[in-house]
């Protein structure tokens, strides 16, 4: 799997240990199995993944600059929770993102082939996993990564990749709630793809503004 800015999708042994102990904190805080508000303490992390309490600390500071954490001196750091202003800032921002790549991507047929064929298979995979809510989620994730990526600006690969993790944990919950329907978020993502087979920016950037609104305003946030 190509990287999706996910650090435990892209960690490896060959990585320092406290990046690989940040990434699977990280994914247990976006996959909602460590709650928001729980006390991450070093002394735990560092007896949970059989480490010393240096690489622990390192940890905990990654998972700050994600925004997964924040660090109570003397305490340890606090699982953060999403909010209703952070949910709509981030999503604004992956919006604008995907708009301005697609308006620079539509007109290269090399870029554009490229982009629907990485979007294809994504919708394939999203078409298979539709009863598989946490593995939807990753090809969720995939789908919008790829449009963003697809422009080739390093200086927005830097910036999605700091964001990934809460972008991640937003889509994770959207999918995975109770009355989430799956089918239709596939379907939005099929007509996101035809807007942008037809080099439709204004159609594209509709779409892109609802699909993000309805597709996350039926799980609960702080407020």
């Amino acid at each position: 799997m190509e990287s999706l800015e996910l650090p435990w999708l892209d960690a490896s042994d060959r990585q320092p240990l406290a990046e690989r102990i940040a990434a699977a904190v990280a994914r247990r805080i976006a996959e909602g199995d460590i709650d928001p508000g729980d006390l991450l303490t070093e002394v735990d992390v560092a007896a949970e993944h059989g480490a010393s309490r240096t690489p622990a600390r390192e940890a905990m500071l990654k998972l700050s600059t994600w925004g997964l954490v924040r660090l109570v001196p003397k305490k340890g750091a606090l699982v953060t929770s999403p909010t209703a202003r952070e949910r709509r800032e981030l999503l604004s921002v992956r919006s604008m993102l995907e708009g301005h790549a697609v308006a620079r991507i539509v007109g290269d047929e090399g870029r554009r082939t490229n982009l629907l064929e990485a979007l294809e298979a994504t919708l394939a995979a999203q078409a298979d996993s539709i009863g598989r809510p946490k593995e939807f989620a990753v090809h969720d994730h995939a789908f919008h990564l790829q449009i963003i990526r697809q422009q080739g600006n390093s200086v927005v690969d830097e910036l999605i990749a700091s964001l990934a993790p809460r972008l991640y944990r937003l889509s994770h919950l959207a999918v995975t709630a109770p009355s989430a329907d799956l089918t239709a978020l596939h379907r939005e993502h099929v007509e996101l793809t035809a807007a942008v087979r037809d080099q439709d920016v204004v159609t594209f950037r509709d779409l892109i503004e609802h699909h993000l609104t309805s597709g996350h305003e039926h799980y609960e946030v702080q407020p």
